[in-house]
């Protein structure tokens, strides 16, 4: 991000292009972006000189920004999270998805990755969402079914009891 460049990021397609120079795998890897990110460029694009192409522009003129340590301090102070690591947020990202009910795939591409094995370790917070949502069926079924508890000689049907009552 510290070397994004307005030219990278189309806002009516809503993707930001990485330049392969940028990426581990050194290929171009276009990230969806959120309306968020889009507000985001827009409003640098009224605040960054338009002859600097950087979105965020360091203290030397026509270069990115170098060094964040200073700024990310302060966010560290400001937001009372001494502990709290850069890499963290992307961390935070993909379980955010996960947790969503995001495909690993979809996180993977997300992240940039290109080996499932890469966003495998994001696999143990799938677990939760698809709790939830066996859940959510097991309450609707709760919600609509009765157990015959009991039956006369003929089969007819004595008292139908929730099956929440059962259980």
């Amino acid at each position: 991000m510290q070397t994004a460049r307005f030219e990278q990021f189309n806002l009516d397609y809503v993707v930001w292009s990485k330049p392969a120079s940028t990426t581990k795998q050194r290929k171009i890897h276009h990230v969806p972006i959120s309306q968020e990110v889009v507000a985001i460029v827009r409003q640098r694009q009224l605040v960054v000189p338009k002859s600097n192409p950087w979105l965020f522009p360091g203290e030397t003129v026509g270069q990115p920004v170098r060094e964040i340590r200073r700024f990310w301090l302060k966010v560290q102070k400001d937001a009372d999270l001494p502990d709290l690591h850069i890499h963290d947020l992307r961390h935070t990202f993909a379980s955010l998805l996960v947790s969503g009910g995001a495909s690993l795939e979809m996180i993977g591409k997300l992240l940039g990755h290109t080996q499932v094995q890469n966003t495998a370790r994001y696999a143990h917070l799938a677990a939760e969402p698809v709790r939830m949502a066996a859940d959510a069926v097991a309450q609707n079924l709760r919600q609509a079914t009765r157990v015959i508890v009991g039956a006369d000689d003929s089969g007819t049907q004595l008292s139908p009891v929730p099956v929440s009552a059962t259980a």
